[in-house]
C-alpha cells in the first residue's frame, strides 16, 4: 500500500467527521434524498451490476444475482424510507420507572419527562466481503444514511470488477463527503480498520473479525463483526424429508454454498440418510439436470477458493469419509476451468477432519447420524456458536429444546438461509459468529448514538431528597426505601 492511499482514506475521514459537525445532525428531507439516490443507482445499474458479479465469479446464477443483490437491495432501502420519520422520533421512556406510581403520576403532571434521542454517529467504516458483494454494502448503507451518517466503504479485492463498478456507482450518486469507497487488496483493509471510524462494521471470516476488531481497539471504535461458523441442521424423525431436501438443497446450492449462514453440517436420526441422499438427488436433478456447464449453477469464486474445498473433501475422504456426489448428467469435474463443484455429501465424518473445522463455504454437506436429540445438543454446544441454526421437523416440543438449550446467532425452521432477508428483524452473530446486529430497525439503532434526555420539572420538590439529605421528606422517602 502506498502513503498516498492512506492518506486518501484519512483525508476523507477527516472531510466526513468536518461536514458533519459543521452540517449539524442530517435532517429528515436530506436522509430521504440519499435513500432515494440510493434507489435510483440500484435501478440504473442492475444490469451491469448482475452482469460485473458474474464476470467476477466466471459463471454465477443471473436470476440469483438480480434477487439477492439487486431486489432484496431495492427492498432494504425501500423498508429504511418506508419507516424513516418513525424511526427518526425520540422514543419516550418512563420517568422514575422505579418509584411508586403516585410518585410518578406527580412527576409527570409536573412537566417531568425522559426520552431517548437518535443521533448519527458520524463516520460509519465498511469492510465487505465478495460472496454478496453489492448487497451486503447497500443493505447496512441505507440503515446507516437513515440513522444520518457519512460512509466510507471497503469492498473486497476478491470481485475486482465488481468492487470497481460499487466505487463507479457511489462516486456518480454521491459526494465523497457522504459516501466514498476505496479499492486494493489486505493491506488497504488493514490501514482501513486502524482509522478513526465513528463505528466499524465487519463482515468476513471469524479469524479477521479478530485482526479487525483488534485494530479498533486502538482508536476505541465501537465495531459490529458479522462472521461465519458452522451452521448446523438438526432433523428429526417426524421432518418431511422429501420436502426438507428439497429446501436444503435450494439452500446448499444458492451461490453455490458461499453464504455466511448456508447449512455447514448436518444431523439426522440413524437409517434416515440414504433416504435423505435419494431425496437431495431427485431435488438437484430437477433444479440442474447437468451442472458444469450450466449457467444457473455457480461457480467457486476463484481457483484458490476451488483447491480449498476439494483439498477438504480429499481429507475426509483420506480419513475414512465416505462421499457422495449428486451429479445428475454423469459429468467429469476434474478437467474443467469453471470452477464447479457439485453438491457432496461427506458421510460419518469425524472431528479431526479439516471438514469438521473450517466454514466450508461450498456445496458440501457433512452428515452426522444420531441416536438421541440430546445428542445434537450436546454437540453444537460443545462448539462455538454458530451463525445460524436449522431445524427441520414438526415436533414442537423438540423445536423448543433445541432453540432453548443452543445459542445461534439466527434460526429457521424448517428451511434454510430465509431469515436473513427478514427486514423487520435483527441480524448478526454470537460469539464466534459475531458481535451486534442490524437489518431494518435495528440496523439504524446500531449506527445511532441513543442519547438518553431527561427534562426535569420546574417544582423544586425533590429538594428534600437532595444534598444536605436530611429533615422528614428524606427520612421518609429512605423509610418507604427500606419497606
Amino acid at each position: 500500500m502506498t502513503d498516498s492511499v492512506f492518506d486518501e482514506m484519512k483525508e476523507v475521514l477527516a472531510l466526513q467527521k468536518k461536514a458533519h459537525i459543521d452540517d449539524g445532525p442530517a435532517s429528515y428531507e436530506l436522509r430521504l434524498d440519499r435513500l432515494n439516490r440510493l434507489s435510483e443507482m440500484l435501478k440504473k445499474y442492475s444490469d451491469e451490476i448482475v452482469n460485473t458479479i458474474s464476470e467476477d465469479y466466471g459463471t454465477r446464477d443471473k436470476n440469483g444475482t438480480f434477487l439477492t443483490e439487486v431486489m432484496t437491495s431495492l427492498g432494504s432501502v425501500n423498508y429504511s424510507i418506508k419507516n424513516l420519520k418513525k424511526w427518526m422520533k425520540s422514543e419516550i421512556r418512563q420517568s422514575n420507572s422505579s418509584q411508586p406510581f403516585m410518585t410518578r403520576l406527580i412527576m409527570r403532571l409536573l412537566g417531568a419527562k425522559t426520552e431517548i434521542q437518535y443521533q448519527p454517529l458520524g463516520t460509519i467504516g465498511m469492510i465487505k466481503p465478495w460472496n454478496f458483494p453489492v448487497n451486503l454494502i447497500i443493505s447496512p448503507i441505507s440503515q446507516a444514511l437513515a440513522a444520518g451518517n457519512r460512509v466510507m466503504i471497503k469492498p473486497s479485492e476478491i470481485t475486482p470488477k465488481t468492487s470497481e463498478l460499487i466505487k463507479k456507482m457511489f462516486n456518480e450518486f454521491y459526494d465523497k463527503a457522504e459516501v466514498e469507497v476505496f479499492l486494493g487488496g489486505p493491506d488497504i483493509a488493514e490501514a482501513f480498520g486502524k482509522l478513526d471510524f465513528d463505528h466499524l462494521l465487519f463482515t468476513g471470516s471469524t479469524i479477521n473479525g479478530k485482526k479487525v476488531m483488534q485494530s479498533a481497539a486502538g482508536n476505541l471504535v465501537p465495531v459490529t463483526l458479522e462472521l461465519g461458523g458452522k451452521s448446523p441442521v438438526i432433523m428429526d424423525e417426524t421432518a418431511d424429508v422429501s420436502l426438507s431436501a428439497i429446501r436444503l438443497m435450494r439452500g446448499k446450492t444458492m451461490n453455490a454454498g458461499q453464504i455466511c449462514i448456508a447449512p455447514d453440517y448436518m444431523m439426522m436420526p440413524k437409517g434416515k440418510v440414504d433416504e435423505f441422499i435419494d431425496e437431495s438427488a431427485k431435488a438437484v436433478s430437477e433444479m440442474y439436470p447437468d451442472i458444469k456447464y450450466n449457467e444457473h449453477y455457480t461457480s467457486i469464486v476463484n481457483q484458490k477458493h476451488f483447491e480449498r474445498i476439494n483439498s477438504l473433501i480429499e481429507d475426509a475422504k483420506e480419513k475414512g469419509a465416505e462421499i457422495k456426489t449428486i451429479n445428475p448428467a454423469n459429468e467429469d469435474f476434474d478437467q474443467q476451468e469453471g470452477h464447479k463443484i457439485p453438491p457432496t455429501f461427506v458421510l460419518n465424518p469425524t472431528d479431526d477432519m479439516k471438514i469438521m473445522q473450517e466454514e466450508i463455504f461450498g456445496p458440501v454437506m457433512p452428515i452426522k447420524e444420531y441416536e438421541d436429540i440430546d445428542e445434537t445438543i450436546s454437540y453444537v454446544n460443545s462448539k462455538p456458536r454458530p451463525l445460524a441454526l436449522y431445524y427441520f421437523g414438526k415436533n414442537k416440543d423438540t423445536q423448543n429444546k433445541i432453540l432453548n438449550r443452543t445459542t445461534s446467532g439466527g434460526a429457521t425452521i424448517n428451511d434454510v438461509v430465509w431469515h436473513v432477508g427478514q427486514d423487520d428483524m435483527p441480524f448478526g452473530g454470537v460469539g464466534d459468529s459475531g458481535t451486534g446486529s442490524y437489518h431494518g430497525h435495528e440496523g439504524f439503532k446500531r449506527f445511532s448514538h441513543q442519547k438518553s434526555i431527561l427534562t426535569q420539572y420546574n417544582s423544586d420538590l425533590v429538594k428534600n431528597i437532595m444534598p444536605p439529605y436530611k429533615g422528614k421528606m428524606f427520612e421518609s422517602t429512605k423509610k418507604n426505601a427500606l419497606k
